[in-house]
């Protein structure tokens, strides 16, 4: 068949088929060359102008476990993970019985003819693929099938889905455009695939398709800890100490990337710049604060197990009044945990990190637009708190692809904060390093070479001239001020996103990527129940007045997050009053999985049940009201 033949084979649309409306879920093994494959697919329906997200849920070794990619296009623009599966692409032998178990009926089954899934169920529709048939012929080299099987897949579900194959072949020139042959293998399997489903498919339409839409011709596709290293570059840092840890890892090596091509010296030839992997995340965030003090933009990133090492030197850092950025990409705890599964299970830990009295700044993107525009606030922050700023991101936001705009490129001047300069000096007359001018706990610093008197930067008690003391009084002066300047930077926090409705006695309170979740859930509740919520997305750490007003506008406040124990909803207990506090209420996901909004639909609709019983209703009898309701 020729190419122009298969560019003129449109998937059978008709009036059952649900358009740009569908999860895919891909089933193979780690290291099979999947990945490659994966993205072409999103990016092919990416491009046809359909909103699109995709979650990569990987085992934590290097090959040969199993892998589930998921895709999930929705032509409203709901891009959070879909608990139901619409078509499954099952290519490994370990999982395929349980991946088709798993799903609803109604739904397809794109899978390796070997694998005889067929026998499994009578209520799915299977599409069995010769695959090693197919990769034989357009693979003459045996030992590059199995990284070219995949692209097969892609091939078939063009044909079935309607996706144009000019856009797969875009998609995989992009991604493969610096190796020629690995190209036309690949482009050579991909037509395959869409001949073979053409052939023998043709009969047998899905009823599931794409078709073009216009909501994505000025969107970007970027993973998170890429939004996230550009931002760290466009904000001016210098030094950059890291060990590497699953999450987190891909930010610093994507940043030492765009160093490497933005950061060297056109006459020279030299770095302007230092990167240093250090032996442990103890090294690396001394290395930080070291290069703070020294007057460097400097940042590390890490994950929970490595957070936990960097106490020490983040209580240095908030005592001694240093500036540092830290990402934490976090993942599932405690100790090892589910290194490649997602949560938000460091946000209690970072916001009091050290022992002692210490509460720090932190900061909550919920895109890879606020991962990108967020690390330049960090470093800005840091400076003109001279004290650590929190980055708090998750596996999903940090490793998953998204779309977005196109980052703005920044405008405003770096804001260093309060450096003392002769100026300065002249006009409060006497300095010390750690005495509070101006009434706003924040202190006057100098960096080591420029202007200013010296002083002996210390973790251990000192006055307010930096002399070491252990006088009660200067104790307490000192970390009253220090919580004086932390009530300072509440006010120039990032506010909050307020969504209020007027009729609305209900309130949802989340953060991070369970945003993505409430935008569907939301929805769900208004159009399925009659629920109307009011929504209000925290950004930032301490928290600005708008909580309290949020509270006191509605009847009952969820606070959604996705650890076990409502970590934010503790802090926010810890600031409001006990009225408002009796108007929480707790959604909790925590099995590693990003958050959906049918789960938070789900509890939330339970609870509202459970409130509107009568005072004489059983627990027992709550329950069946709540699943009935659901």
């Amino acid at each position: 068949m020729a190419p122009s033949d298969l560019l003129a084979a449109p998937a059978d649309v008709s009036s059952q088929t649900r358009i740009n409306d569908f999860s895919i879920q891909v089933a193979t093994v780690n290291g099979s060359g999947s990945q490659t494959a994966n993205l072409v697919l999103l990016r092919s329906i990416f491009q046809m102008g359909v909103p699109v997200s995709g979650k990569n849920l990987f085992p934590s070794n290097i090959a040969g476990l199993p892998t589930w990619y998921t895709i999930r296009a929705n032509r409203h623009g709901y891009i959070a993970r879909k608990k139901e599966i619409d078509l499954l692409v099952a290519m490994n032998p370990e999982t395929g019985r349980d991946d088709v178990l798993a799903l609803e009926a109604g739904c397809a089954v794109v899978y390796d003819e070997t694998l005889k899934l067929e026998q499994l169920r009578s209520d799915l529709a299977f599409y069995p693929v010769p695959f090693d048939k197919i990769v034989a012929a357009v693979c003459p080299d045996a030992r590059l099938r199995r990284l070219v099987r995949n692209m097969i897949y892609d091939g078939v579900l063009s044909r079935l889905l309607g996706i144009e194959l000019a856009e797969m072949d875009n998609a995989l020139t992009r991604q493969m455009k610096k190796k020629a042959k690995a190209l036309a293998l690949n482009l050579a399997a991909l037509q395959a695939g869409f001949a073979y489903a053409n052939e023998h498919f043709a009969d047998r339409p899905l009823p599931l398709a794409v078709e073009r839409m216009a909501e994505t011709h000025d969107r970007i596709l970027i993973e998170g800890n890429a939004a996230a290293a550009l931002g760290c570059l466009m904000a001016g840092v210098t030094v950059v100490a890291w060990y590497p840890i699953t999450p987190s890892s891909s930010l610093c090596e994507t940043l030492i990337d765009y160093l490497r091509k933005y950061r060297m010296d056109p006459e020279t030839g030299k770095a302007t710049f230092a990167v240093v992997q250090a032996e442990d995340e103890i090294a690396a965030l001394g290395m930080v604060v070291g290069a703070s003090w020294a007057g460097a933009r400097s940042m590390t990133s890490t994950s929970g197990p490595g957070l936990s090492l960097m106490s020490e030197f983040t209580g240095l850092a908030y005592y001694a009044e240093l500036p540092a950025v830290i990402f934490d990409v976090q993942r599932v705890g405690p100790s090892t945990g589910l290194p490649t599964r997602t949560a938000q299970g460091d946000i209690a830990f970072a916001a009091g990190l050290s022992h002692g009295d210490t509460k720090h700044i932190l900061l909550l993107p919920a895109s890879v637009s606020e991962c990108y525009s967020m690390s330049t606030d960090a470093f800005d922050l840091a400076e003109r708190f001279q004290t650590p700023i929190f980055v708090m991101t998750d596996l999903d936001l940090g490793m998953n692809t998204w779309m977005a705009e196109p980052f703005p490129y920044p405008e405003a001047p770096l804001d260093r904060g309060k450096v003392l300069t002769a100026e300065t000096l002249q006009a409060i007359g006497e300095w010390g390093r750690y005495k509070d001018v101006d009434g706003d706990g924040i202190p006057y610093r100098t960096l080591p070479g420029q202007f200013g008197p010296s002083f002996f930067t210390r973790g251990s008690g000192h006055n307010a001239k930096a002399h070491y003391s252990e006088r009660p009084d200067d104790y307490t002066t000192n970390i009253d001020r220090l919580l004086r300047k932390f009530e300072t930077a509440r006010g120039e926090m990032p506010a909050p996103e307020v969504d209020l409705r007027p009729r609305a006695r209900v309130g949802i309170i989340a953060y991070g990527t369970s945003h993505w979740a409430i935008i569907e859930s939301r929805d769900q509740l208004r159009d399925e129940s009659g629920i109307e919520t009011s929504y209000l997305r925290l950004r930032a750490y301490p928290f600005t007045h708008h909580i309290g007003e949020f509270i006191d506008a509605h009847d009952r406040v969820y606070v959604v997050e996705q650890n076990r124990d409502g970590q934010m909803l503790g802090l926010l207990r810890q600031e409001l009053s006990g009225t408002q506090i009796g108007k929480l209420a707790s959604v909790r996901h925590y099995n590693g999985l990003p958050i959906d909004a049918r789960s938070v639909t789900e509890e939330i609709r339970a609870h509202e049940s459970r409130m509107s019983l009568p005072p004489e209703t059983s627990a027992e009898d709550a329950t069946v009201g709540a699943e009935e309701a659901v």
